[in-house]
């Protein structure tokens, strides 16, 4: 009778020594400190008071209104609170504008040394300038360094107006691109930040726009990592005191009196790469302070882990009527985490599968699923009786953790060799108990 075998591969204490099934392949833990120059607020909104922010680890108190955190390789969350409510955007939004200009250049549909003319409606914008010249005309990549480094308002309509015709075609385009992203909590009324009714982002979809650009325009990243710019005999520095410090190597600051001050911000330490976005704190002091401290925070307490090597068994299943008696289960690539730091303690893993398995058995085929469990503390945690399964070999947690604060991933697994099949005396004796099958 074929009956579903669990099997518990890792408790809390075995799995820190089970070298054969879970080990370590990097550690990414760095310590900035420092004081902080950045200058005063030039207008302030309530202080929003700290409260917490849910995280694999447990609570953290942040002042930010609205916050996510995200290791970049694996997508995982690290930090949210309120990650998916609509939040105005402020100059954030200008990280959508980039994203449509450096398509367009990727294409060739635009050059960096192409001239954009001046419009009266870009030379009156308001708000952070890079204090265009009416009837000039101004090279893209010019007008790219005054959008993100200076935050000008007056490049984004140039740049729009250059490429759609106006200001409202190219925020269409801005639109379907987010669509097509998944960035589901969006919705953009211009270019620039300006504030407007109908116009919001979510924390967690800065997060994902500011991981398409890392990861889709590398050739363009780093503008916004220059420190300053200067145009009109203008230098302005670069308004994300992250990056003027060395703490991040971009991306976008922001500020309007319904949302407070903005940043989106990522950083590279030791092999791994985390995108922040906090909003609605009171001050630009303030603002820069929690950055630093979260950034800080989310290097220190988590580690890239390799959980389960690619092709390395995890258990010899019995394999019925084959003329191997077992047949080696694996995963069919590495799967790596972000764990807590001391994460031996707070991982499990247990194993499914039906067996024995009947032969033949070819190489590669499905198996079953290895199911981790990711606590949110020390304490025990009973493995669900089933979880949902990860499509395409993405390693993501496959269900929203529960209410104890506990992760669930689930991993398919397949058969590392084939075993074929008995011939008929084989058999024979296998019923017989001749062989041991």
């Amino acid at each position: 009778m074929v009956q579903t075998r669990r099997i518990l591969l890792a408790g809390t204490a075995a799995l820190a020594g089970s070298a054969s099934l879970l080990s370590r392949t990097a550690s990414a833990r760095s310590h900035h400190g420092g004081g902080h120059k950045a200058a005063a607020a030039a207008s302030e909104t309530p202080a929003v008071p700290s409260t917490p922010a849910t995280t694999p680890i447990g609570p953290v108190d942040t002042i930010a209104r609205w916050a996510c955190i995200i290791d970049f390789d694996s997508g995982q969350t690290l930090l949210e609170k309120a990650a998916d409510e609509h939040m105005p955007p402020s100059s954030m939004t200008k990280m959508m504008t980039a994203y449509v200009v450096f398509t367009m250049l990727q294409s060739g549909r635009l050059r960096l040394d192409q001239q954009l003319p001046v419009s009266e409606k870009a030379w009156r914008m308001q708000g952070s300038k890079m204090f265009v010249p009416l009837g000039a005309s101004i090279a893209v990549q010019e007008l790219i360094q005054g959008m993100l480094i200076q935050s000008g308002n007056d490049a984004c309509i140039v740049l729009a107006e250059g490429i759609s015709g106006s200001e409202e075609q190219f925020v269409a385009v801005m639109n379907e691109t987010a669509a097509k992203l998944g960035m589901t909590n969006t919705h953009y009324v211009n270019t620039t930040g300006w504030p407007a009714e109908g116009h919001y982002m979510s924390a967690r979809d800065t997060c994902t726009i500011a991981a398409h650009l890392i990861r889709d325009f590398p050739q363009y990243y780093h503008f916004f990592s220059e420190t300053s710019f200067s145009f009109n005999k203008i230098n302005q520095g670069n308004r994300n005191v992250l990056v003027d410090k060395g703490l991040a190597d971009g991306l976008k600051t922001g500020h309007t009196d319904a949302g407070g001050f903005g940043l989106c911000a990522s950083s590279k330490r030791e092999g791994r790469r985390v995108i922040m976005t906090i909003n609605g704190t009171p001050t630009t002091n303030a603002r820069a302070h929690e950055g630093e401290r979260l950034m800080a925070w989310a290097f220190a307490n988590f580690e890239l882990v390799t959980v389960v090597h690619q092709g390395q068994p995890i258990e010899q299943a019995p394999v019925w009527l084959g003329e191997s008696a077992t047949v080696p289960v694996v995963a069919l690539r590495d799967v790596s985490l972000v764990l807590p730091h001391g994460w031996q303690n707070r991982v499990q893993a247990s194993l499914d599968y039906s067996g024995p398995i009947p032969a033949p058995v070819t190489q590669g085929q499905p198996v079953g699923q290895m199911t981790l469990i990711v606590r949110a503390n020390a304490t025990p945690a009973p493995v669900p009786a089933a979880a949902p399964s990860v499509s395409g070999g993405t390693v993501t947690p496959s269900a929203a953790p529960a209410p104890s604060g506990d992760t669930v991933i689930t991993v398919p697994v397949v058969a590392g060799a084939s075993v074929a099949r008995l011939g008929f005396g084989g058999r024979i004796a296998a019923r017989l108990g001749l062989r041991h099958h």
